[in-house]
């Protein structure tokens, strides 16, 4: 296949895995995504980004390839995960269920839409259960057919939020009863997520939860597209945003003169908030309690910027672009 056929066809999988700690670990399951059998590189896969945030015990690796590419170097990664991150041991603020916590596939090119990575998705879910016995599986955004329910909605009915899960009420949509080994893992596929986190300077978790709420899409007022927690996080709280794209155009004036960025999935318009947008209407929350925010922090890339490296990087063949990067992606 062509490059510029390539670039057209492009997939990101936003890897979730339950570990942060333990760095070396972290890259090895990098890695095995851009490397086959006996050690020989995947053409065609880059791994752009790993962060890691150690008081969540989590990171998050961004892996991008064709539709075509996809499933095989992500699958890698999880099988990697899975030998090496046990859930008996873990511990961290940030809420997870399994070994690897998340594994969702956003589409990129122009040629792929929500219904191929959704169908890519299912097929990941079932080889991710035969290739590692005791792995379980849920379903949400296009994979969760035919309901395609999102993701915050699949997490609280599984009881995602809860500080103690357990295993023995979760009702996998693939694989097995959890175990607390491996845990459960979602597989989905959507419109790109993209993580906004503001950091207010406070230790007050109430008034991280009331900031919190007042952003959230389905508060009045709230931001669309935007799913949020407060978390306590390096001795302050961490307004932590999924920041979901969604079609359509942005929405009315209401929110200020923020240009929301936009691109298009399958011919369809596709928008989300900005980051700046989330940032001033936190600091303004936070303000009304005397609060003020020391930073935000975007983990990985925004969409159009995950898929402009992505083409540069298999461009020049570079498959661990984490590398390459001279910035710092938080």
């Amino acid at each position: 296949m062509s490059y510029s056929a390539l670039g057209r066809r492009l997939v990101a999988c936003l890897l979730n895995i339950s570990e942060a700690r333990r760095r070396d670990l972290v890259e090895t399951v990098a890695r095995s995504a851009i490397t086959g059998a006996h050690g020989k590189k995947r053409e065609g896969i880059t791994v752009l980004n790993i962060f890691n945030d150690v008081d969540y015990n989590r990171s998050v690796i961004t892996i991008v390839a064709s539709i075509d590419l996809i499933r095989e170097a992500v699958l890698s990664a999880c099988e990697h995960a899975c030998s090496l991150i046990d859930m008996n041991v873990h511990e961290g603020i940030h809420p997870c269920m399994g070994a690897v916590d998340l594994v969702p596939l956003y589409p990129l090119g122009e040629e792929v839409g929500l219904e191929d990575c959704g169908k890519e998705a299912q097929a990941l879910a079932t080889a991710l259960t035969e290739r590692v016995t005791g792995t379980s599986v849920f379903l949400f955004g296009w994979a969760d057919s035919p309901q395609r329910r999102g993701l915050a909605k699949r997490r609280k009915e599984i009881g995602w939020f809860k500080k103690v899960l357990d295993m023995s009420t979760i009702q996998p949509d693939v694989g097995p009863q959890p175990t607390r080994k491996y845990g459960v893992t979602g597989v989905g596929a959507s419109p790109y997520v993209m993580n906004c986190n503001v950091t207010i300077d406070t230790q007050d978790l109430a008034v991280g939860r009331i900031v919190a709420s007042a952003i959230r899409e389905s508060s009045p007022g709230g931001i669309p597209g935007v799913q949020v927690m407060a978390l306590p996080h390096a001795g302050a709280v961490e307004i932590a945003c999924n920041v979901e794209s969604f079609q359509g155009g942005p929405p009315s004036s209401s929110y200020g003169e923020e240009k929301w960025p936009s691109f298009t999935i399958g011919g369809q318009n596709v928008c989300h908030a900005p980051a700046s947008l989330i940032t001033a209407r936190v600091a303004e929350l936070a303000r009304h309690h005397g609060v003020a925010i020391k930073g935000t922090a975007l983990v990985g890339f925004t969409p159009r910027e995950c898929q402009r490296l992505a083409e540069g990087a298999l461009s020049n063949g570079i498959g661990e672009f984490w590398k390459e990067l001279q910035r710092v992606h938080m």
